[in-house]
C-alpha cells in the first residue's frame, strides 16, 4: 500500500456536490491535502513518542538518582514501584475518563487536551523535592498521559477503514517503542550533561511544540475536515459503512455498565488485563535489571536499553501489516487480528522461557539476554495493536473510545499487581521475573481466543 502526500487545489465539480462536498470544503480553490490521514496518525505516533520520552525518563534515571532523596539501596526498588504505583493508579482512572472525555469532545481537542496536560506535569518533575512531591507529580502524569490511547484509538476508528485500521494502530503503536528507543541515549545524554531536573524540563517543550501542527492540521473529523481530498473522504466513509452494516444498534451510545454486559467487551480487558503487564515490566524495570545483572552504568543503559524497543516498532509495524494483508484477502477483520495475537503471543512465549530457564547462564552473554527481550518485545507489539483494534471492528465509534479506554484501564490494574510482586521475587534473582512474563502470555491468548464473539453477535451475545 503506498499513500500519498502530494498537495492539490480542486475546483467545484458535480462529483463533489451535495452536503458532503460542502463539508469537505470543495468550494472553488479550496485547499486539498492527499493522504490526509497519513498525516493524521503521524502526528499520534510522534505524541506516542513523546509520551514514551516523558514516562520512560525516571524509570532511566532513577538507578542512579535514588540517593539524591535519601533512599538505601536496599530500598530503591520499593520506592521505584511506589513511584510507579502512584502514575499506574492515576493511568488506569485516566484511561476511562479521557475514553469518554474523548467520544464527548472529539479526538482534536482532547488530545490537545491530554498533551498539554503531561507536559505541565513532567516539568513538575524538575521541582521534586521527595517521593512525596514525586508521587503526586507522577499521578498528574499519569491521568493526562492515559488520554493518548483511547484518543488513538478512536481517531483511528475515524480516519480508516477496518483493512487498514491495523497499520494505523501499528504506526502509533510504534511510537511507544520509538519513544523508549529514542529515550534510552537522549535520557543519558541530558542526565550526564545537566542534571536530572534540566532532563524533565527539556523533555516537557516537546509535548508544547506537538500541539502547533496538530491543530493546525487536524481540523476536523474525514466527514467534514476542509483539507480532505473527495476521493479519500469516500473511501474511508465507505470503507466504516460496509462495517458499520452488519451492526444494527450503530446508533446507540452504551453506558460502562452496558458495555460490561458484552462478551467482546470482556475478550478485549481481560486479554489486555493479563497481557500489557509484559510491557510495563520490561518499561519499568529494564534499566534496573541492566544495572543489577550486569552492571550497567547510565552510559551502558544509553548504549543497549534502546535496543530491544527498536524491535519492538518493527513487531508493531509487521503485525499491523499482517493483520492487514490478511484482511484485504477477504478474511474477517477479526480473525485476521486473532491470528496475529497467535503469533505474537508464541514468539512471546518462546522467548520468555529461554531467558528463565537459561538465566544465569546469560550472566556473561548480555547480547544474548538481549536478543530475547527484543524478540519478546516484538512479539508484544505485533499482537498488542491488533487487540487495541478491536474496539473499533467490535463496535461504533460513540463507544470506541469507552471501550478502549476500557480495555486501558484493566491493563493498569494487571500493571499494578505486577509492579508490587517484582521487587519481593526480584531479591536474589530474576528468573521469577521472566516466568511472571510467560505465564501471563497465554492467559491473555486464552481471553481474546474464547470470550470474543463475532462483530455481528457483540450486541446479542452476552
Amino acid at each position: 500500500m503506498k499513500a500519498s502526500t502530494d498537495i492539490q487545489t480542486t475546483k467545484t465539480g458535480t462529483r463533489n456536490g451535495g452536503l458532503a462536498g460542502k463539508a469537505a470544503g470543495t468550494g472553488k480553490g479550496a485547499f486539498k491535502l492527499k493522504g490526509l490521514r497519513w498525516y493524521i496518525i503521524s502526528l499520534i505516533g510522534l505524541a506516542t513518542i513523546i509520551n514514551y520520552i516523558d514516562r520512560g525518563a525516571i524509570n532511566f534515571m532513577w538507578p542512579y538518582i535514588y540517593k539524591d532523596f535519601g533512599i538505601a539501596d536496599g530500598d530503591s526498588k520499593n520506592a521505584l514501584a511506589l513511584i510507579t504505583t502512584f502514575f499506574m493508579v492515576a493511568y488506569a482512572i485516566g484511561q476511562t475518563v479521557t475514553g469518554k472525555m474523548m467520544d464527548a469532545i472529539g479526538t482534536r481537542l482532547g488530545m490537545a487536551v491530554s498533551i498539554i496536560g503531561w507536559s505541565i506535569s513532567i516539568a513538575l518533575h524538575a521541582l521534586a523535592r521527595s517521593i512525596l512531591s514525586f508521587n503526586i507529580f507522577r499521578f498528574l502524569l499519569g491521568i493526562s498521559e492515559a488520554g493518548n490511547w483511547p484518543g488513538a484509538t478512536k481517531s483511528n476508528a475515524e480516519w480508516f477503514p477496518p483493512k487498514e485500521r491495523a497499520i494505523a494502530q501499528g504506526i502509533f503503536g510504534a511510537g511507544a517503542s520509538l519513544g523508549s528507543v529514542v529515550a534510552a541515549p537522549v535520557i543519558a545524554g541530558l542526565f550526564l550533561a545537566f542534571g536530572w531536573k534540566t532532563t524533565f524540563v527539556v523533555i516537557a517543550v516537546l509535548g508544547f511544540l506537538w500541539i502547533i501542527p496538530w491543530l493546525l492540521i487536524n481540523k476536523n473529523t474525514p466527514d467534514k475536515h476542509p483539507w480532505i481530498t473527495r476521493e479519500e473522504q469516500d473511501y474511508i466513509q465507505q470503507g466504516n459503512a460496509a462495517a458499520e452494516a452488519a451492526r444494527t444498534t450503530a446508533t446507540t451510545v452504551y453506558t460502562w455498565r452496558q458495555l460490561l454486559q458484552f462478551k467482546n467487551t470482556w475478550g478485549i480487558i481481560s486479554s489486555r488485563f493479563f497481557i500489557d503487564p509484559v510491557w510495563w515490566l520490561f518499561v519499568t524495570w529494564l534499566p534496573t535489571f541492566l544495572k543489577e545483572q550486569y552492571q550497567f552504568d547510565m552510559k551502558q543503559i544509553g548504549a543497549f536499553a534502546w535496543v530491544p524497543y527498536l524491535f519492538a516498532a518493527i513487531g508493531g509495524l509487521m503485525g499491523g501489516f499482517f493483520s492487514s494483508s490478511k484482511i484485504k484477502k477477504g478474511i474477517a477483520a477479526p480473525k485476521a487480528r486473532k491470528q496475529a495475537i497467535t503469533i505474537g503471543s508464541i514468539i512471546m512465549l518462546v522467548s520468555l522461557t529461554l531467558i528463565a530457564f537459561y538465566l544465569d547462564h546469560l550472566k556473561e552473554q548480555v547480547n544474548v539476554a538481549i536478543a530475547l527481550i527484543s524478540a519478546t518485545l516484538f512479539g508484544f507489539q505485533f499482537l498488542i495493536n491488533n487487540i487495541q483494534t478491536l474496539p473499533g471492528d467490535y463496535f461504533h465509534g460513540k463507544n470506541v473510545g469507552t471501550v478502549a479506554g476500557m480495555g486501558g484501564t484493566s491493563a493498569v490494574l494487571g500493571t499494578l499487581i505486577t509492579t508490587w510482586i517484582v521487587p519481593v521475587i526480584t531479591q536474589t534473582s530474576y528468573t521469577s521475573f521472566f516466568i511472571l512474563g510467560a505465564l501471563m502470555v497465554p492467559l491473555a491468548w486464552i481471553c481474546i481466543t474464547f470470550i470474543t464473539a463475532k462483530p455481528n453477535q457483540s450486541f446479542t451475545n452476552k
